[in-house]
C-alpha cells in the first residue's frame, strides 16, 4: 500500500478494522485503509514511535517512563497507561470490550507493537535496499527508487533530540545515504551517467564528508565526456575535506584523480569485464550486508578479519589496516565484553619481520587495550587462548623497546600456546618471541631456531604467511652467521611463496637482501646501485619503521665496512672519516651518525659530546650496526670508555657479520670491530 505525504485528508477517529501501517521516515504517522489515523498529542506519538524503535520487542514500563519524561512525575505510570489505552482505541477501534489487544499488546513487564514486517515504512525501506543488492541492475534501480520514495523527511523527525531515537535515526540516515549512492552507482552501471549527476550534486552539497559520493559524481561527469568538470569536482572535494574535516582525500579519490588524468581505459565500463571472482565478491558482500545487522558483533569480528587480510596486500593496504585497527578495538570495548575485545585484538595476527614499530603511538595504545582486556577477562582455562593472543600481541607491539614486559609476555604466550597444542596460536606466539629476541647481540642462532620451528609448523598446517615469516627470519639469521648459501635458499623460497599467494611486501625484503649480498661480497659499486634500487621498492611500502633512514645508513655502512677500528688503526687512517651529510633523513639512526658527521667536518669537541650523549641502542635488528657506529666514533676520538662499552655490547656476536642479521646491510666481521687495542685498556 503506497504512502501519501501524511497530511492529505482529515485524520480519521476510530475507522474500520483494516490493517494499520506506520510511518516514521518523516513525522510519525499511522494509517488504515481508509486514511490517516488521529494520534492525538505528542506523548501518544512518542509512545508509538518508541515501540516501533523496539522492532516488535517488549519495552518495559519503567523504560518507557524514563524515555518519555526527563523528570517523571509521580503519576507517570498512570499517564502512560492512559496513552496506551488511547492508542489502542485508535489502532483497533472495532476490538470488542475486554478482549486482548492484538496490535499494541501488554506482555510481561511492558508493551510491544506487533506490527507486520511490511507495516512500517522504515522496515519496508530496509527490505527494499537489501533486496536491490541481489538484483540485476535494471530491477535494482527500480527497487532503490521505490525505497527512497518512502522518505518524507528525517527519520523520527519530531523526536530528533530524544536519546531513545538517536541510534535508530543514525542507522536509518546512514542507510539512506548509502541507498542514494548505490542508486547512482547502478545508474552508472546501466550507462546513464547524466541521470546520476543531479542527485549526486545535491548529495555532496548536503553531505560533503561522503567521499564515495564525490567519487561517483566525478566518475559520472567523466563518463559524460566532461573531464574538466570531473577534475574540478575532485579539487572541490579535496578543499572541502581539508577545510571541514582536516583530512586529505582517501586512496579511492586519489586513485580516481590519477586515472582521469591518465585517461585510464578502466574508467570505461565497457573495458571492464566482470570476472567470476568479482561477481562472487559482490554477491557475497551484498548478502552479508542484508543478513548481518550493522551493529552486530559478528560484523565487527568480520571487519577485523578483513583488516588483517588488508595488511598483507601491500603498502596502501598496510597503511589502511593501521588506520582502522584502533577503531576496531575501540568499537569492541564499547560492548563492555572483554572476551569480544580479546578476540578483536588477537585477530590481528599479521606476521611481522621488522623490529621497529611503524607507528609507536598506535602500538602503545594497542598494548594498553590488551593489558586492560587481560585484567578484565574471567578466570579459568576457557580463556587461555584469548589470553595467549593478547600476550603475543603485547610482545609484538613492544618490539624494539627496553621494557621488561615484552619478553615476559612472549615467554608466557609461547608456553600457553604449546600447552594448548594450537598451531596457528603457536605461530603467532613465536612471532612475539622473535620480536623479543634482541636483548643483546649474538642471538642469531636463537632466532634461527625460531625461524626453523615456524617453517616446520607452517608447512604441516598450511600457515603460508608464517612460513614466509620463518623463511625471512632464517634469511636474517643465516646472513648474520655468514651462511649465505642457506640465506639464498630461504630468500628464493620466500619469493616463490609470495608470488603464489600474492604477498607483495615479501619482495621488499628479498630485494634488500640481494643488495646485502653484493655488499658482503665486497662489490661496492654493485651494492650501492642495488641499495638505491631497493630503496625505490621500499618507498610507499607502508613501513615507515623500516623505511626512514635506511638508505643513507646502508650506504654509510657500505663505506665503513672496510674501516673497522682495528683495520683502520693498523692502516693509520683513524683520522680519515667518511663524509656524512646530516641534512639527509637519518630517521631513528641519527644519534649514532651524528658523532661521525661532526668528525668528518673537524668538530671533534662536538663529536665527543654527541658520542657521550648516545642513548642505549634499541633492541632490534640493527643493534650490532649502531654499536659499530659508536665504536667507529669512539676509536677516532680516542674515547676508551665509549669504545670498551661498544665492544662489550658487540662481544657476544663474535664470529658473526655486523648488521647482517637485519638481512639488509653489513659492516663486515664483528671480530674486526672487537680487535682495536684501545678497547683493552681503560
Amino acid at each position: 500500500m503506497p504512502y501519501g505525504d501524511g497530511v492529505h485528508g482529515e485524520p480519521v477517529e476510530g475507522v474500520g478494522a483494516g490493517r494499520v501501517a506506520f510511518g516514521v521516515l518523516g513525522p510519525v504517522t499511522a494509517r488504515s485503509d481508509e486514511g490517516p489515523l488521529a494520534l492525538k498529542g505528542p506523548r501518544h506519538r512518542a509512545v508509538l514511535a518508541r515501540l516501533i524503535v523496539a522492532r516488535r520487542r517488549v519495552v518495559p514500563v519503567s523504560r518507557l517512563v524514563d524515555d518519555l519524561w526527563a523528570d517523571p512525575p509521580s503519576g507517570a505510570v498512570g499517564a502512560l497507561q492512559t496513552f496506551v489505552a488511547a492508542l489502542r482505541r485508535v489502532l483497533e477501534p472495532d476490538r470488542p470490550p475486554r478482549t486482548p489487544a492484538r496490535l499494541l499488546v501488554t506482555e510481561g513487564p511492558g508493551y510491544a507493537l506487533r506490527a507486520e514486517p511490511d507495516a512500517v515504512d522504515a522496515w519496508r525501506f530496509e527490505a527494499a535496499v537489501a533486496t536491490a543488492a541481489a538484483l540485476p541492475a535494471p530491477d535494482a534501480l527500480s527497487r532503490l527508487d521505490e525505497a527512497l520514495d518512502l522518505w518524507r523527511g528525517p527519520a523520527y523527525a519530531e523526536f530528533a533530540q530524544e536519546d531513545w531515537s538517536r541510534g535508530e535515526r543514525s542507522r536509518l540516515t546512514e542507510l539512506r545515504l548509502q541507498a542514494v549512492e548505490r542508486r547512482a552507482e547502478t545508474r552508472l552501471a546501466l550507462g546513464r551517467p547524466a541521470d546520476a549527476v543531479p542527485d549526486l550534486d545535491a548529495h555532496v552539497s548536503d553531505h560533503p564528508w561522503r567521499e564515495d559520493a564525490w567519487r561517483l559524481l566525478a566518475l559520472a561527469l567523466y563518463r559524460q565526456g566532461r573531464q574538466g568538470d570531473a577534475l574540478g569536482v575532485l579539487r572541490r572535494a579535496r578543499t572541502v575535506l581539508v577545510k571541514q574535516l582536516g583530512t586529505d582525500p582517501g586512496p579511492r579519490l586519489r586513485r580516481l584523480e590519477s586515472d582521469i588524468l591518465a585517461q585510464d581505459p578502466g574508467l570505461d565500463p565497457l573495458a571492464e569485464p566482470v570476472t567470476a571472482a568479482a561477481r562472487l565478491w559482490t554477491t557475497a558482500t551484498a548478502a552479508y550486508d542484508r543478513t548481518v545487522a550493522a551493529g552486530a558483533r559478528a560484523r565487527l569480528e568480520s571487519t577485523v578479519g578483513l583488516i588483517r587480510d588488508l595488511a598483507v596486500t601491500g603498502g596502501g593496504g598496510l597503511r589502511a589496516a593501521r588506520d582502522h585497527r584502533l577503531g576496531a578495538i575501540s568499537a569492541a570495548e564499547e560492548f563492555g565484553d572483554p572476551e569480544l575485545t580479546a578476540r578483536v585484538i588477537g585477530a590481528y595476527d599479521v606476521p611481522a619481520i621488522w623490529t621497529r614499530s611503524d607507528d609507536p603511538e598506535l602500538a602503545r595504545q594497542v598494548v594498553e587495550a590488551a593489558e586492560r582486556t587481560l585484567a578484565a577477562l574471567p578466570g579459568g582455562g576457557a580463556q587461555d587462548a584469548a589470553r595467549c593472543r593478547l600476550l603475543a600481541t603485547i610482545a609484538l607491539e613492544m618490539r624494539g623497546t627496553h621494557a621488561r614486559r615484552g619478553p615476559q609476555a612472549a615467554r608466557e604466550a609461547v608456553e600457553t600456546a604449546r600447552d594448548l597444542d594450537d598451531p596457528a596460536l603457536l605461530a603467532f606466539a613465536l612471532n612475539g618471541q622473535f620480536m623479543q629476541s634482541f636483548t643483546r647481540a649474538g642471538l642469531a642462532g636463537r632466532r634461527d631456531g625460531i625461524g626453523a620451528e615456524l617453517i616446520a609448523l607452517s608447512a604441516r598446517h598450511g600457515l603460508v604467511t608464517y612460513e614466509v615469516l620463518g623463511r625471512l627470519i632464517r634469511l636474517q639469521a643465516r646472513s648474520s652467521l655468514g651462511d649465505f648459501a642457506a640465506a639464498d635458499a630461504h630468500a628464493a623460497a620466500a619469493d616463490r611463496l609470495a608470488e603464489r599467494h600474492e604477498l607483495p611486501l615479501v619482495t621488499v625484503f628479498t630485494e634488500w637482501y640481494g643488495a646485502l649480498r653484493s655488499a658482503a661480497s665486497g662489490d661496492r659499486r654493485r651494492a650501492e646501485a642495488a641499495y638505491r634500487a631497493a630503496a625505490v621498492r621500499l618507498d610507499g611500502s607502508g613501513m615507515p619503521g623500516l623505511e626512514r633512514g635506511l638508505l643513507p645508513l646502508a650506504l654509510l655502512c657500505l663505506r665503513l665496512a672496510q674501516r673497522a677500528p682495528s683495520a683502520s688503526a693498523s692502516a693509520g687512517v683513524d683520522a680519515v672519516e667518511p663524509e656524512v651529510d646530516l641534512t639527509e633523513d637519518w630517521g631513528p639512526y641519527r644519534p649514532w651518525v651524528e658523532p661521525l658527521a661532526l668528525l668528518s667536518s673537524g668538530r671533534r669537541a662536538e663529536a665527543r659530546a654527541a658520542l657521550r650523549a648516545l642513548p642505549e641502542p634499541p633492541r632490534d635488528l640493527l643493534y650490532e650496526a649502531v654499536c659499530c657506529l659508536e665504536a667507529r666514533a669512539a676509536a677516532a676520538l680516542g674515547d676508551r670508555a665509549a669504545l670498551s662499552r661498544a665492544h662489550a655490547r658487540l662481544a657476544p656476536a663474535a664470529g658473526e657479520l655486523a648488521g647482517a642479521g637485519s638481512g639488509l646491510l653489513t659492516l663486515g666481521p664483528v671480530d674486526l670491530w672487537l680487535a682495536h687495542p684501545q678497547a683493552a685498556h681503560r
